[in-house]
This record gives C-alpha cells, sequence and structure tokens, in this order.
C-alpha cells in the first residue's frame, strides 16, 4: 500500500487530522518499514486494526494467512508471474468471482487490470503484505526466493515460458482483438516487470525479417531474452502503444509516449518511442525508475574538489553551468541532482526538457513539443516573463537556444544545461561554432563537467589480477608506474548475472572558467589549446579519473578504455 492511500484512508475516518497530511507522508518515505507498520510507531492505530479498516473501505475481508493452504484449482487460476506481478494471492473461488489477497488493496487500477488479465471478477480481499510474498514464494516459486532453489529470475524466467504457450496459441490474425487478450497483456507486463525488476535502463522491441528480438539494457550493456512467437510482433507492438496512449492505426510515423506504472508499490515510468522500420515497429521503452535513482550530489562520487565547486556554481546568482558527454553519460542525473540541491522555497525553479523525465516538486517542469512549435527557444523567451531565479535547459540544440540562454545569464539568472561533446574544453568551441559571440560566451560560462558512466565491478565476484605490460601501455603507464598497485576485474557470479559488473559510477573531467581561459576562449582557441591550459591549471581528464577509479577497485581497465 502506497503511504499517500492509507495516510487518506486515515484522514478520512479521522483518525488524524487533514493539516498534518504532508508531515505524515514524509515520515512515511523516510520510514524504513512499510507504512502499514509506520502508522503502528507513530501510534496512529495498531497494524492489525490497520488492515480492517483497508478492508472496511474496499468492502473485503481481512485474512491472517500464516497458516493458509489453497486448494490446488485455486492456484492454478492466477500464473505465477501475474501473482508476482501485481503481489496478488488467490484465496477461494466465491459467488461473483475469485477472491484475492493483493497487497495494494487501495489501488482500484491494480485490480482493474488483474481482472482483466486474468479474465475474472476480482474480489479483493487484505492480508500482511509480508505474508502474500511468502506464500507465492513457497506455492509458486518452491519456497526458494532469490538464493534457495535459484535465482529470482529463473522465477520470472519459467513465468514467461508460461505465458509464452498461451501466446503461441494466438493466432496474429486480428490484431486489435488480440492486442488486448489476457495472455498478451500478461506477456507484457512480465516483460516489463523483469526489465524492471533486472534494473534495466531500456526495453527494446526489434522486428526482424525472421524473428522478433526483445532486449534490455542493464549497467549499458544489451541482454538478450527468448524472443515471442515472429507472427506476434504486430500484437505485443499494439499492446504497447494502447497502454502508451498512441495511435495503433499509425504505423508508418514514430510517436512518442508514455507509460506510468505501479510495480512493487514503486513507481515506475517509462518514456516510448516507436520507429516504422522495414519489417514493422522498432519500439524501444526508456525505464525511469524513481525508486532507483538516487538524485543526491553526494551519491555522484564527485571528487572532493570537483563537489565543493560544483555546489558553489549551482548557488550563483547567475552564469551558465553545463554538463557535457554522449547521449546516457548520466548528464540529465547530475544536473536533477543539482536541482534537488538548490530547490529552496526561496528560489523559483523552471525547466525546459525534451521530455521531462522524473517529476520533481517544486519545480515548473515544461516538456519541449517540436511538433507544435514548442520549441526550447520559445519556452525560455517565455521563461524570462515569468520570474525565475534559476533555469534548467535541457539542451543547447541550436543557436536560437544558446543565444535566449547567454542573454538570461546576462539578465541574472543561472542557466544549467547539457551539450553533446567529447570532453569539457569541446563544449566551449561547440558553443562558439554554433555562431554565439566567444567573448559573451568568456562572460557568461562558469564552468563544463564532462562525464562518462561505466560499469562497476561486482563486489562479490571480484578477484585482483596482473594485466600485461601491453594493456598497461594502452593506459600510458608502465609497471613503474603503476607502484605495486592491485588491479581488480569481476570473476561473473549469480549477483551480476555472470557480467562480472553489477551498477554503474561516473567519470567526471572539470573545466572551470577561471580568468586565462576566458582570455582563450574571447581569441577564439582551438579546443586542444582549452585543454592544454586547463590541464597546466589543475584540470584532471576523464582518462586521469578513470585510472582513479582503477586503482580504488572501483572498476577495470578494459572500462576505461572503452570509454575515454
Amino acid at each position: 500500500m502506497t503511504v499517500e492511500s492509507v495516510i487518506d484512508l486515515l484522514i478520512s475516518r479521522g483518525l488524524i487530522d487533514d493539516s498534518q497530511r504532508d508531515e505524515y507522508i514524509v515520515a512515511g518515505n523516510e520510514s524504513e518499514v512499510d507504512i502499514t507498520q509506520a502508522v503502528e510507531q507513530m501510534g496512529i492505530i495498531q497494524r492489525d486494526q490497520l488492515f480492517q479498516l483497508v478492508a472496511q473501505d474496499i468492502g473485503g475481508e481481512y485474512y491472517d494467512l500464516n497458516e493458509f493452504e489453497p486448494a490446488q484449482q485455486v492456484l492454478m487460476a492466477v500464473p505465477a508471474g501475474t501473482a508476482k506481478l501485481y503481489q496478488a494471492f488467490p484465496i477461494q473461488f466465491v459467488d461473483g468471482g475469485l477472491q484475492v489477497a493483493i497487497a495494494n488493496p487501495l489501488e482500484p487500477q491494480n485490480l482493474e487490470e488483474l481482472g482483466f488479465s486474468l479474465n475474472q471478477t476480482i474480489i479483493p480481499a487484505v492480508a500482511p503484505p509480508e505474508q502474500i510474498a511468502e506464500l507465492i514464494e513457497r506455492f509458486y516459486y518452491g519456497g526458494g526466493g532469490a538464493g534457495e532453489g535459484g535465482s529470482a529470475g529463473a522465477g520470472e524466467s519459467d513465468a514467461l515460458a508460461a505465458i509464452r504457450a498461451e501466446v503461441e496459441a494466438l493466432s496474429g490474425e486480428d490484431l486489435e482483438e488480440e492486442s488486448n487478450s489476457a495472455p498478451i497483456i500478461r506477456y507484457v507486463d512480465l516483460v516489463l516487470y523483469q526489465a524492471i525488476k533486472e534494473k534495466a535502463s531500456d526495453i527494446h522491441f526489434e522486428p526482424f525479417e525472421d524473428d522478433f528480438k526483445i532486449r534490455y539494457r542493464v549497467d549499458g550493456a544489451l541482454y538478450e531474452m527468448a524472443p515471442p512467437p515472429q507472427h506476434l510482433k504486430a500484437a505485443i507492438t499494439s499492446r504497447i502503444k494502447v497502454m502508451s496512449g498512441l495511435n495503433i492505426a499509425e504505423t508508418r510515423l514514430p510517436q512518442d509516449g508514455r507509460i506510468t506504472k505501479e510495480i512493487n508499490d514503486k513507481p515506475v515510468d517509462m518514456r516510448v518511442s516507436t520507429l516504422p522500420t522495414a519489417f514493422g515497429e522498432s519500439v524501444v521503452l526508456r525505464v525511469l525508475d524513481r525508486s532507483n535513482v538516487n538524485l543526491d550530489l553526494e551519491t555522484l562520487n564527485l571528487e572532493p574538489e570537483i563537489y565543493e565547486y560544483v555546489t558553489d556554481t549551482i548557488e550563483k546568482p547567475n552564469g551558465i553551468f553545463i554538463c557535457t558527454g554522449p547521449t546516457g553519460a548520466g548528464k540529465t542525473t547530475t544536473l536533477y541532482a543539482c536541482l534537488r540541491r538548490i530547490n529552496t522555497e526561496e528560489s523559483k525553479l523552471l525547466t525546459a526538457e525534451d521530455p521531462v523525465e522524473y517529476d520533481m516538486d517544486g519545480i515548473m517542469q515544461v516538456p519541449v513539443n517540436d511538433g507544435i512549435g514548442l520549441t526550447f527557444g520559445r519556452v525560455l523567451r517565455a521563461f524570462l516573463r515569468q520570474d525565475p531565479d534559476k533555469i534548467l535547459v535541457g539542451e543547447m540544440r541550436d543557436l536560437e537556444t544558446a543565444q535566449i540562454a547567454i542573454q538570461a545569464s546576462l539578465t541574472g539568472h543561472l542557466v544549467l544545461s547539457t551539450l553533446h561533446t567529447n570532453d569539457a574544453p569541446g563544449a566551449v568551441t561547440r558553443l562558439i561554432d554554433m555562431g554565439c559571440e566567444p567573448f559573451l560566451v568568456a562572460a557568461t560560462l562558469e564552468g563544463v563537467l564532462g562525464q562518462r558512466l561505466l560499469r562497476r565491478i561486482c563486489p562479490d565476484c571480484r578477484v585482483a589480477y596482473n594485466p600485461t605490460a601491453a594493456v598497461l601501455a594502452q593506459l600510458g603507464l608502465n609497471e613503474a608506474d603503476t607502484g605495486g598497485r592491485e588491479f581488480y576485474t569481476g570473476q561473473g557470479c549469480d549477483s551480476c548475472n555472470d557480467t562480472g559488473y553489477r551498477g554503474r559510477q561516473g567519470l567526471f573531467e572539470l573545466l572551470d572558467m577561471s580568468d586565462p581561459l576566458r582570455e582563450l576562449v574571447a581569441q577564439r582557441a582551438a579546443t586542444v589549446v582549452l585543454q592544454q591550459k586547463a590541464k597546466e591549471l589543475g584540470m584532471k581528464t576523464l582518462r586521469e579519473d578513470g585510472l582513479r577509479n582503477i586503482f580504488d577497485g572501483i572498476t577495470s581497465i578494459e572500462e576505461v578504455l572503452k570509454y575515454t
């Protein structure tokens, strides 16, 4: 159950005052236990009484499922994957439908989706969430969980395999009907659930002449999963388009949409992009799992000097601060962490994004839409009439946007933005190449943070090894330079799906626009000259930050060579 739904229920029953709502929501979100335990710790109501209150509210029953043994017929009514996805466990058949204990009964959408996917009328019941989870593990996955009797991922594969058998029975002829059929709904839901469980950042549905691939991107690398039947690619694509509010009849043009789902009580947004290809529509979902992203500057593992510089710069009243790097380098996450740091009652913050990736309280966020003429330039001009203090521009992609950003900086606003360049000094020359006046760039630019994202070595299977002289030479090192330090690599284990890597780590280089650099910028100095001068003034390059991470045992030589 979500914190908000429980607090609203307690307010409706007069157990807490409406004026205390925000205070209790914050306390519930910050609590280390779930909300049903948190309200008991706060002294509002006993946990058992809360469950009975929820049961009354939904017109259902409250069960203690400690000793519960379901009938086999009832158990078969809900597939394993669906039970896991919705955290729902079948109790019994009753007049009117199937009685199911569900971990989040206060969310009507979950009940509707569950009933639709099972083609059953669902009679909701209430039980402690931990009992529901334990029953699902025991009766559907052999009681193992991850760590006993195999990994949780293997259980999900079994669930997908079971649904795939149902999916294969479909003909693929009636597109609209089959895209809304129970097997297709369950299959797509499970693919999304599996991706989120594996902490995937993107899900790719790719049509080819002879097959239909599904791939996940985890920690920057793509992994392929067992494909569905090729003749159902249109039905699966249409299901995703229905979920994201796109036009399923339009297959000739690219479309963009968004899916918002709550999975395991966690809000997950998915950005959907379709692309017409020779063999059907390719669909890519960018997973924006809010619970999986920590938008705090402290967690970015910046070096102390860079951290201090960034925190000082984003507090300045005016100027431009740019994050640069290729797509997927974590630029947006860094800037969101900066925004969160300066998001106070005293500041008016506005963002122009394409699209808005994470909703942030207290910040006016505007999605850019070129299709209707709502460009970055037009939004920025409107921003200047909204009395902002600080502005985030998703990307400086043209001269108009860059010029207005410079104008905003000159008129007393701090502007944060991104650019796609290979390194920090390259961002300066990119602005000038766009057509910005060098003296204006020199006057307004405060600093550029170049970054990359590379994979961290899995701590569970990390081992030391001695790299060859040839590998060290690629890093520009010899054995004498290493000073006897140990190098590490990941052997591969269950925790990291045998990849040797788990999680990602940022590499950073900071170009601080000091007076000597401003003079060079005003003279239109080349990138190489700016880089050399910055290094003389103390700038550590991405490669040097990569070496620091190698020597600290955080990442491998291969990752640093790949990204720097």
